[in-house]
């Protein structure tokens, strides 16, 4: 039973941090997802901060917010980025975990590369997510229990 998902997790196929779109209103539509996840995000963040709600719950909630904005601003530039690159100008000699960029090297080509990286972001946002969720949890159980 546990076969399965230990297989994919130890030798996946392709793992692509920015996903292509097929016709150009496509990634018109999802780059405008990443502006409103923002925006919304952002008004969060804005809205816990005007309550000043006690506790770390919160503040967690904040952070995730934060990281989670800042995820959405380096896929946007990623999807972006990708229409003023060529094809040729990423390799992956041995698969997706040994990609190179080909010379000669640009600012494009490297802030393009440096968005495959966006995973550095939303998994801590997700960590503080979980901490948040937990933390708010813990803290409505114990007001019950009094």
């Amino acid at each position: 039973m546990l076969l399965l998902p230990l297989a994919l997790l130890l030798a996946p196929d392709q793992a692509w941090a920015l996903q292509s779109h097929g016709a150009t209103e496509s990634i018109y539509v999802h780059q405008l997802a990443h502006l409103f996840y923002s925006a919304a995000l952002g008004y969060l963040f804005w809205d816990v901060g005007r309550n000043a709600f006690p506790g770390k719950g919160w503040r967690y909630l904040q952070i995730f917010c934060v990281l989670m904005i800042l995820w959405n601003l380096v896929a946007f530039s990623g999807h972006w980025l990708g229409f003023h690159i060529a094809d040729s100008d990423i390799i992956h000699p041995s698969g997706y975990f040994s990609s190179q960029i080909t010379g000669p090297l640009s600012v494009i080509k490297l802030i393009y590369f440096s968005a495959t990286l966006d995973h550095l972001l939303s998994v801590p946002a997700l960590f503080f997510l979980f901490l948040s969720l937990r933390s708010l949890y813990r803290s409505s159980d114990a007001a019950e229990k009094k």
